[in-house]
């Protein structure tokens, strides 16, 4: 993780900012899943908190060496985006930042299925178990996120991506087909 690339969004008057980061980040999960990368990272340096605030921003980072950044910029995708990013050089990380994990986190969203699934498995009642889920649905989720499609299911899901405290050293570990890791760190600055 000691070089990065900054990929940030162009000003669009027919596509809003979070649906041209939607389209970036699902060409690049694509990208990671056919490389098989486990270390790239994601970092999105401008996301908001708040349950009416909350977006990934304009601004994409991936953190990795400069060998394999070079590599994944040498494939083709972000072919059908060029008109809509601006994509920097491969830098090295400045001296003497801090690190953060960007990891997924998930919640209960109150989905029928699940919710049918958890009567089965506590020998509840469909309608009490959806009962339970609606309440921990009803909490406001102040996370920004993006919709993707994943590559391995092809099920279109909310991928809500938290950002962790800032720490003064680097934790090392892998990161999966979105960049992302709970338990590895990228450098922040």
């Amino acid at each position: 993780m000691d070089h990065y690339i900054d990929i940030r969004l162009r000003p669009d008057p027919d596509f809003a900012p979070p649906m041209l980061m939607e389209a970036l980040y699902s060409k690049l999960h694509r990208a990671l899943f056919d490389l098989q990368a486990t270390d790239i990272g994601v970092s999105f340096p401008q996301h908001k908190l708040g349950v009416n605030a909350r977006t990934l921003g304009d601004h994409l980072r991936l953190h990795s060496t400069q060998a394999r950044l070079t590599q994944l910029m040498q494939q083709p995708w972000l072919n059908g985006m060029r008109d809509h990013v601006s994509v920097g050089d491969i830098l090295a990380v400045p001296a003497e930042v801090q690190h953060r994990s960007v990891a997924r986190k998930q919640f209960n969203t109150g989905n029928p299925s699940r919710a049918k699934r958890y009567a089965k498995r506590n020998g509840l009642a469909e309608e009490q178990a959806q009962a339970i889920y609606d309440q921990v649905a009803e909490k406001r989720i102040a996370l920004p996120f993006v919709q993707l499609n994943s590559r391995s299911t092809q099920q279109r899901f909310a991928l809500f991506i938290e950002h962790g405290k800032p720490e003064p050293t680097p934790r090392p570990g892998e990161f999966n087909h979105y960049g992302l890791s709970p338990t590895a760190t990228i450098p922040w600055f």
